[in-house]
């Protein structure tokens, strides 16, 4: 299960550099369900989202380079590309997305949670914007297939 609250950001915090990163790519093959293919660095990702906003079933099956290759030339919209910063945030890690290519100057943080009540209860820090959870428009498949 898959709960999260999404952010569009107001501040980038600065020295993002001292956080963990990683580059990422992903495309997508459905989007009713959601399957999509992700490179994240040298890993490669198989992923079904169910529907849903703040929460929804998510699987994760680990492809290999070729089949990621492979797939990717059957996906459709665009492909994403975006550096990812694991930034602590109390018992939290504010996964902040900066987008390359078509989707650049768009920052957005995602906060993953345990429970939907934990998420509820989740306060955003004031360098977050506006929350895009409910919206349509920020959910990556959206980006891909409707931009």
């Amino acid at each position: 299960m898959e709960i999260e609250r999404k952010y569009l950001i107001r501040e980038i915090p600065q020295n993002l550099n001292q956080y963990p990163s990683k580059e990422i790519e992903q495309a997508y093959l459905c989007e009713e369900p959601v399957v999509r293919i992700r490179k994240s660095d040298d890993k490669y990702i198989l992923t079904y989202k169910s529907k849903g906003m703040m929460v929804r079933q998510e699987e994760e099956m680990p492809l290999t380079q070729s089949a990621y290759n492979h797939l990717l030339k059957k996906a459709d919209g665009h492909i994403i590309s975006k550096t990812r910063y694991m930034i602590p945030l109390g018992s939290h890690t504010v996964e902040l997305d900066v987008f390359h290519g078509y989707m650049k100057p768009l920052v957005m943080a995602e906060v993953e949670f345990d429970s939907e009540e934990a998420a509820n209860n989740f306060t955003p820090p004031e360098w977050f914007g506006e929350e895009v959870t409910y919206n349509k428009a920020y959910h990556n498949v959206n980006m891909a297939l409707h931009q």
